[in-house]
């Protein structure tokens, strides 16, 4: 039976297999839970069930930062190497793709995340931006794998493609990155097949669609913690998104009024319309 965990404005709920129990948990204090799947379960054989979720559903998230891999998909270096080989910084995504060492770097600060059906944004000085649709990992301060849910890493690739040292500006603002709706409770690691979809709709149509699957990822979730946590150090944990696999073609570009589509297997479906 899968368990998720939804942060609600009226607190932490257990979603245990479609029955609802409420939890007394901050969210920090569960991420860090010595045995979060068996204190789960022991709180659900003491509680009665319930089958409606009271309140707004929110980011599964606390007080963690937000940090983000890339190039960790063949689709994503292809596409790296193309918005910016005119800058002369292609060579390096190829290099980052094969290399040892990941390439790493900071998203967001729990404040700036969106959750589901929260607006998304892109930056106004920015003429070509997408979204990325990844898969998140939740990971203690012990640098355990806890959980998953779903990223929407918001980019603006004419940015980055102008100079890859300008990827902070096409990364980190407000409304760049969301996530939800629920942390899928991690008692094994995620089948390889589990497939990673997007649709973007535009004035009630389909703008663009495609998928993935986490088979295609060269890195895997646990070398990249390894790598974040190796001379870093996450209090209350962090969230790490792994990546993306599908990108739009070069001729389409995100524009305010568009909805974001994304679902992961059992974590279910985050929504975000853009601004």
């Amino acid at each position: 039976m899968t368990m998720r965990l939804v942060r609600t404005t009226n607190g932490v709920v257990l979603d245990q297999g479609g029955v609802l129990h409420s939890l007394t948990d901050d969210w920090d204090s569960l991420i860090n839970h010595p045995d979060l799947p068996g204190h789960l379960r022991a709180v659900a054989s003491r509680s009665d069930g319930d089958t409606r979720i009271a309140g707004r559903i929110l980011a599964p998230i606390g007080s963690q930062e937000v940090w983000a891999a890339g190039v960790t998909y063949y689709r994503s270096r292809t596409a790296r190497i193309e918005e910016s080989k005119s800058a002369g910084g292609g060579s390096f995504y190829d290099r980052v793709y094969e290399a040892e060492r990941p390439e790493l770097f900071f998203k967001a600060a729990s404040w700036r995340v969106r959750g589901p059906d929260e607006t998304v944004r892109i930056r106004r000085d920015a003429k070509w931006s997408v979204p990325e649709p990844e898969l998140a990992l939740c990971i203690n301060a012990r640098a355990e794998i806890v959980g998953y849910t779903i990223g929407n890493d918001m980019s603006s690739r004419d940015i980055e493609g102008e100079n890859p040292l300008y990827l902070p500006q096409a990364k980190t603002y407000d409304g760049s990155c969301a996530l939800g709706p629920s942390m899928l409770v991690a008692e094994a690691p995620l089948s390889s097949d589990t497939t990673i979809s997007i649709e973007i709709r535009r004035d009630g149509t389909i703008a663009f669609e495609g998928a993935t699957t986490i088979a295609q990822m060269r890195r895997t979730p646990t070398e990249l913690v390894g790598f974040l946590y190796r001379e870093t150090s996450f209090p209350t944990g962090c969230t790490l998104l792994t990546g993306t696999g599908v990108v739009p073609p070069d001729d389409f570009t995100l524009a305010s009024g568009d909805s974001v589509r994304i679902q992961i297997g059992s974590i279910g479906v985050l929504e975000n319309p853009v601004e």
